[in-house]
Order: structure tokens, then C-alpha cells, then sequence
């Protein structure tokens, strides 16, 4: 019986998938396999000794201590692109309320008083402070073509928008999927320079920590409408309220309220719907949950943040997956210890990433709990399991 620790509530269609006869779900329970969450913050938490597995039902991982994990020899899963649609609809919803400006006129006409008839004189005396533009036309950059990047610069052109993306790290996977139709940036000042309307999709890390700031404001197009729906601190706060003061940057679309933000009247603020739909959470939830399950079952591994991807069939009933240092003549020593146990190897695939490596192996019988022990006695190894 595999235990799972929840430490948020996850969609019960996510839940479906961890049959009861085999998986022991619960908020609270004692020496878990593995962890499922959303935004709870783990950095403080201590980890059980019998942890092998988190998964987190989105794409960020910011609450969650991946290093520490990757000592211990703890694969992390995401869902990346199980709520592309639901930030993609949000991404062309901020670019109309900001282009037309509906937030603000919205809020004038509902502090109007006074009879109808004069209401609408109000009405159309105010409407002309309220004037806005166009999509069509307009030119959209997306930094960061990621499932969410793909669909939004997709979506932008068949609104009758010219799109410019850029992206350094674009799988050939996502690349298949993008419109020819998208040009390349061939920098994020190139693609500053050419926008009338900016968005990010990108995890917040040193690289892109204040990636909108007061230099870079300075060289963007007058009036630009800046949008960010990935993590809070890509963009500078100060900067752009700055540049809003100074007529620069027309209005910023995000999704994460601050005093400051909350009282500048060209921000919209939303309180990070992003992925807050019920289609984004199911998804999410089913495809951490496929992921956590096939790890503990059969110990593969796809869509890891720090492991590497690694999917092979079982041949045989014997399955030995081992998390190791990636240095040399690791695979040497893990053949050598199995045919001291007297174990034939039926089938091995060994893949590694950054500093981690990890191995499974098919064996011909059952493996010893003697031979268990030896292996994770090897200087590097971190973690060992039979399945």
C-alpha cells in the first residue's frame, strides 16, 4: 500500500487515478511515499525519511526546495501545460480590459447616481475619458514558448495581432506546435523594442528576476501594455508605476495585488486566476497524479524538474531504480554488486541530469534486501528501490 501525503486540496479526478486498494490518500498520515500539492510552501517543512516522490499540481515550483529533494534522491513533478488554455484565455481577457479600458469605465459607471435619465447623461459625458484600441494590427511579444507561450502566440494571430517570440531553450516538441507565422526575436531587447503589447511565461529565477526594469522600460514603445501571468517579481513594481506616472506603459495586466499596485489606476490586478478553472485544476491534478503513480509502480520518470526523463517497459517482474551522484564508473559498480547477488541483467537504461543520474534495471529474479543495502552503501548513491 503506497501512501500519499495531500498538502492542499487536489482534484478529485486527480485523486481517481490512485486506485484505494493500492494508494492510502489522506491530509494527514504518517511516513507518506509521496507528496501531491499545489501552493503550499514545503522550504520549511521537514521531509520524511520514506518521501520518494513530490508532485505539484501546476508548473511552478517556487514553494517547493528542490535541491534539498535532489540530495535525498526525490524526483519533483509538475504539470506543465495542464493549464495552458486556462492562462492563455486570462493572457487575451488582460489585453482587452486593458486596450479598452473596461476596468476603469466599468468602475465610473457603477459609482454613477442620481435618476436614470440623468445617469445617462453622465454617461455620455464621461464615456470619451474611456476611449480605447484595437487588437488587430497591434504587435504582441511573448517571451517564453512554453505550452502557456505556444497557445497565446497562436491565439494572437487569429485575433489579427503580429506576434514576436522569444525564446533561447524552445523545445522542438513546442516548436512543432508554434505558427510559422510567429517571427523570432532575436533578444529580449529586440523584442521590447518591437511590442505593443508584452507577456511572460517564464519560472521567476535569477535570470528573470526584475526582467521588466527602468532600463528596459526605456527602450520599449510608448504606450506599451505589459501583462504578467507568470510569477510575481519578473516584473519591477517600481518601474512600472513609474513608467505609468510618466505616460510611458499605458496599463499592466498581472496577477499579483500589492498596496502599491491596488492604488495606481492604470493597473488590473487579479488575485493569480491563472489557472484557477475547474478544467485546469482537473488536468492538473490527473496528470501529477499519472506521473507520481508511475514512479512508485515502475519507476519512471516524465515531467521531472530535476530528474531525467526516463520511461522504459518492464521486462520481467523485478525492477531495480537507483538515484546516483553523476560520476564515473557508477554503472560499473551497480553491474558488479548485482552479479555478486547473483543477478542477471534483463534490461538497464541509465540517464542523467546535471549532477543527478538514475538507473533502472530489470533483473531476472528477486532482488535480496542484502543486495539492496550493498548498493546504497556506494559512496554517490542516494537512493535505491525494488519494485
Amino acid at each position: 500500500m503506497h501512501k500519499v501525503l495531500t498538502l492542499n486540496n487536489i482534484s478529485v479526478a486527480g485523486l481517481e487515478r490512485l486506485p484505494r486498494d493500492q494508494y492510502e490518500v489522506a491530509s494527514e498520515i504518517q511516513k507518506p511515499d509521496a507528496i501531491l500539492l499545489r501552493s503550499y510552501k514545503m522550504h520549511d517543512m521537514e521531509m520524511p525519511a520514506s518521501l520518494k516522490a513530490v508532485g505539484r499540481a501546476g508548473a511552478g515550483v517556487n514553494n517547493i526546495p528542490v535541491d534539498t529533494l535532489s540530495a535525498l534522491g526525490v524526483p519533483v513533478f509538475n504539470a506543465p501545460g495542464a493549464n495552458a488554455n486556462a492562462v492563455k484565455e486570462l493572457v487575451i481577457a488582460g489585453m482587452l480590459l486593458a486596450c479598452r479600458n473596461i476596468c476603469q469605465s466599468w468602475e465610473f459607471a457603477r459609482n454613477l447616481e442620481g435618476a436614470d435619465e440623468e445617469i445617462g447623461k453622465q454617461v455620455e459625458a464621461g464615456k470619451k475619458n474611456y476611449i480605447g484600441f484595437e487588437l488587430p494590427g497591434r504587435t504582441l511579444g511573448v517571451i517564453g514558448l512554453g505550452a502557456i507561450g505556444v497557445q497565446v502566440c497562436n491565439a494572437a494571430l487569429k485575433l489579427g495581432m503580429n506576434v514576436i517570440g522569444f525564446d533561447p531553450q524552445i523545445t522542438v516538441e513546442r516548436a512543432w506546435q508554434l505558427s510559422s507565422d510567429v517571427q523570432q526575436a532575436n533578444s529580449v531587447d529586440d523584442l521590447l523594442t518591437k511590442a505593443d503589447f508584452v507577456t511572460f511565461h517564464v519560472p521567476l529565477i535569477d535570470a528573470t528576476k526584475n526582467l521588466i526594469n527602468e532600463d528596459r522600460l526605456a527602450i520599449m514603445k510608448d504606450n506599451v501594455v505589459i501583462l504578467n501571468f507568470a510569477r510575481n517579481g519578473i516584473v519591477d513594481d517600481n518601474a512600472v508605476c513609474k513608467a505609468m506616472d510618466d505616460g510611458k506603459v499605458y496599463a499592466y495586466v498581472c496577477d499579483f495585488p500589492s498596496n502599491q499596485l491596488n492604488a495606481h489606476a492604470r493597473v488590473i490586478a487579479l488575485p493569480h486566476l491563472g489557472a484557477s478553472t475547474r478544467e485546469a485544476e482537473e488536468n492538473c491534478a490527473i496528470m501529477v497524479a499519472d506521473q507520481v503513480k508511475d514512479y512508485l509502480e515502475n519507476g519512471n520518470i516524465h515531467n521531472s524538474v530535476n530528474f531525467p526523463e526516463l520511461r522504459m517497459s518492464r521486462n520481467g517482474d523485478y525492477r531495480l531504480c537507483l538515484v546516483n551522484a553523476n560520476v564515473p564508473n557508477m554503472l560499473g559498480q551497480i553491474s558488479t554488486e548485482l552479479a555478486n547477488a547473483g543477478l542477471n541483467i534483463v534490461d538497464m537504461l541509465n540517464k542523467s541530469r546535471g549532477d543527478l543520474a538514475y538507473t533502472v534495471v530489470d533483473v531476472d529474479k528477486e532482488i535480496p534486501s542484502s543486495a539492496i543495502d550493498t548498493l546504497q552503501a556506494i559512496e554517490g548513491v542516494l537512493a535505491v528501490r525494488s519494485l
